[in-house]
């Protein structure tokens, strides 16, 4: 009988290696762990490209070839490995208590015969907190791999392989990680959008050098493109229609770029290395580059700015030496060819920052007509941070016209590859690329799309003070209805009058359980409401103040009052009158005073959240929540106190704005995970988001009907889901445009 074809795909070699290699790490640090496993995946691969050669040479003997001649090599371009740094040496002392001094030789002995790769080899097997059992163990699963053969070359195993381990690397070491490596979709975008078919290509912090890699690869899936040109030369290898320049301060994760390419057959001798950096020792002063593309650090506040106020390539405006960002923007604009383009990731305030500086080049960058493309990407794409980001498309070819911008919002592209981790898709990439490609291309007619990309003037920009974050231009995208409003909030109001019958004293005032609470409801909210004279305003426009909270002491001290605590699981039960684990602390009498809840605070969670439970959450303090402590009340330290300008918002059209923020998941864009437990940035959301709002009177009207509703809802537990369920639907009809062509055939 024919054996059953296996329908199971095999595991990739790259994850099962990966699998193997990190049980065998045990306790050692990730950071460290990872030049032991990628210089032996490496020195695997030189050792097998020249025993393929050494073969071939041996059998052409007759013909005069001389095996151990390095010559012989030099010209294949193969690294020559000496006998005592060949894998079958290395592999076959892998149980001696001296492998790890047996590595390190051969690494030396490997850099003597084999210049360009001087200094860039890890010695690191020998320390005495490496186990040599664990080691020995790695090598000889790396040793059953085939990875630097041609037939495996012409695969790119091994490529694959230590692209693999860079990222599971860089997400082992959490933030850290951020600072080698890329994620692979973002750098894919990056070159998508560049398109770097030939010329010089620099990464001023190059890391372990993704954007080379990538921008090799490029060209390989676009062969097609230089038949279309007519270029001759198509034999070329591709690596040689590009020269890649790169600079990187920290020397490890230098060597680790420097491996990388050299597995690939790219000449990496213009990579340089220094540890003062890019600023104070730009090692390609007279380089202009065709393509720049990179992902400088974010915010950096350590880059010996106050050194350099008088440095040729602050053309735009001297940066704060409190942070790089706009340095590295200049820095980079300042390499660039006459007509060359870049696609730099930058921290999203970089396009929005208020700082008079920032503010002042950001519109200079502008006006000069240098910016093409601002991407607002998904959150949780980076390891280092879950915070806004943005890609810049920087392009110094010169304009005709002022300067026009395409916005991209891709915030809702991405899946999880992990619970924390987002990848785009290849259709994602595309979407985007092909997006900005379109709107380039002036032969093609490009369409603005809803809720994704715009086509912004400079008249706009300059109305809106050169802020270019995309969120501020793209329109929203209308929400489908599946039925008319009435007909999709009516079941819970119905709900809602069934469960109050009981407990008619206590509603009767709001006539939620009679007829005319259903017509003088729907007389507010069953309209469409023209939204041509609200005002679009940023949310800390209407914010008085902002408060911190304490966690006060355990037992009375000196001066110390009794207060009661709102943590962050309170806010759900706030007023649900559901309290009875609220602790009780002891506070100064001082600070009391300055911190306790006034009635109209909003309180918004900062720090815990889980898995599958957003920070950001909030309350609004009600006066019966006041009386019911009887007491002083404060938020705890993972708390704050939002206080509003009542003059400007009404407290609850704010506190329903901030609700419906939430449950859209707009707060989770201002999350990160510093140690792995989640941190809300309200001040970037509060300095980068907009609020609507009518005019006072309106708002008035509508919270106010709305309030009623929202007070009984907390007095009401049987009536919880269905008033929530009220809230969520009225707010988002009043709030969004909706697309009526969608509704079920039954309403129609």
């Amino acid at each position: 009988m024919a054996k059953t074809a296996k329908t199971e795909q095999e595991e990739p070699l790259e994850k099962k290696l990966w699998k193997a290699a990190d049980k065998l790490r045990k306790n050692m640090d990730a950071a460290e762990y990872k030049h032991v496993a990628l210089g032996l995946i490496f020195l695997k691969y030189i050792s097998d490209a020249f025993e393929e050669q050494y073969q071939k040479l041996v059998a052409q003997k007759s013909e005069g070839a001389d095996p151990e001649d390095k010559n012989e090599y030099v010209a294949e371009k193969v690294f020559f490995v000496p006998a005592m740094a060949r894998w079958s040496y290395i592999q076959g002392r892998a149980t001696q208590p001296t492998i790890g001094k047996d590595i390190d030789d051969a690494m030396d002995a490997i850099e003597k015969d084999n210049p360009s790769l001087r200094g860039v080899l890890p010695k690191v097997f020998a320390q005495e907190k490496l186990d040599k059992t664990s080691l020995g163990g790695l090598v000889n699963l790396v040793g059953s791999a085939t990875i630097g053969t041609k037939e495996a070359q012409s695969k790119d195993i091994l490529g694959q392989v230590f692209e693999y381990f860079l990222g599971e690397f860089a997400l082992a070491e959490g933030k850290k990680g951020g600072q080698f490596y890329t994620p692979q979709s973002v750098v894919k975008l990056l070159v998508e959008m560049l398109e770097p078919y030939e010329g010089r290509v620099f990464d001023p912090c190059c890391g372990s050098g993704g954007m080379f890699v990538q921008s090799e690869k490029f060209i390989n899936r676009h062969q097609d493109y230089y038949k279309k040109k007519g270029k001759a030369g198509l034999s070329l290898n591709p690596t040689d229609r590009i020269s890649i320049y790169g600079q990187e301060s920290n020397q490890t994760t230098w060597r680790l770029a420097k491996m990388n390419l050299s597995i690939r057959g790219i000449d990496s001798s213009n990579v340089k290395w220094n540890n003062e950096g890019s600023f104070l020792n730009d090692a390609h002063k007279d380089l202009k580059a065709d393509y720049i593309i990179a992902n400088p650090p974010f915010n950096d506040s350590d880059w010996s700015g106050e050194l350099l106020r008088t440095d040729a390539r602050w053309t735009f405006g001297v940066p704060t030496a409190g942070n790089a960002n706009f340095a590295w923007m200049q820095h980079f604009i300042y390499h660039l060819a006459p007509t060359g383009k870049a696609a730099i990731v930058m921290h999203g305030g970089a396009a929005s920052n208020k700082g008079q500086v920032e503010t002042l080049i950001r519109k200079n960058i502008v006006s000069a007509g240098l910016v093409d493309c601002i991407v607002a990407l998904p959150t949780q794409l980076f390891s280092n941070t879950t915070l806004p980001v943005h890609i810049w498309i920087l392009n110094r070819t010169p304009k005709d016209v002022r300067p026009e911008i395409l916005m991209i919002d891709a915030y809702n592209l991405g899946t999880m590859k992990e619970s924390t981790i987002r990848e785009l898709s290849s259709d994602d990439i595309s979407k985007i690329a092909d997006t900005y490609h379109t709107w380039k291309n002036k032969s093609i007619e490009y369409i603005d799309e809803i809720g994704f990309s715009k086509a912004v003037s400079f008249n706009d920009i300059e109305n809106k003070s050169f802020i270019i974050s995309p969120n501020r231009y793209i329109e929203r995208i209308k929400k489908d209805r599946i039925m008319p409003f009435k007909n999709d909030v009516e079941p819970f109001i119905e709900m809602s009058i069934q469960y109050t019958e009981n407990i008619l004293s206590e509603i009767n005032q709001n006539n939620l359980s009679n007829q005319l609470f259903k017509d003088n409801f729907y007389k507010s909210f069953n309209k469409n409401f023209d939204k041509s004279l609200w005002d679009k305003v940023e949310v800390s426009e209407v914010i008085q103040c902002t408060v911190s909270g304490s966690w006060g002491n355990e037992e009375h001290k000196k001066d110390n009052i009794a207060v009661k605590v709102i943590r962050g699981t309170d806010l759900p039960n706030i007023p649900l009158f559901n309290l009875k684990k609220t602790p009780t602390r002891y506070l100064n009498e001082g600070k009391v005073e300055e911190i306790k809840l006034q009635q109209n605070d909003i309180i918004i969670e900062l720090s815990g959240g889980s898995k599958d439970q957003p920070t950001g959450r909030c309350a609004i303090v009600t006066k019966e929540l006041m009386d019911y402590f009887n007491m002083p009340i404060i938020c705890s330290n993972f708390c704050k106190i939002i206080r509003l300008d009542e003059e400007k918002v009404n407290p609850f059209w704010f506190f329903f704005y901030w609700n419906q923020s939430y449950q859209e998941g707009l707060t989770t864009r201002y999350e990160n995970q510093p140690s792995g437990i989640k941190n809300f940035q309200l001040d970037e959301f509060i300095t980068s988001e907009l609020i609507l709002l009518p005019a006072r009177p309106i708002q008035d009207e509508y919270a106010e009907e709305m309030r009623k509703l929202f007070e009984i809802k907390n007095k009401l537990a049987f009536t919880n889901y269905n008033l929530t369920k009220i809230l969520d639907k009225t707010f988002e009809n009043i709030y969004y445009d909706f697309n009526e062509t969608n509704l079920l055939s039954s309403f129609s």
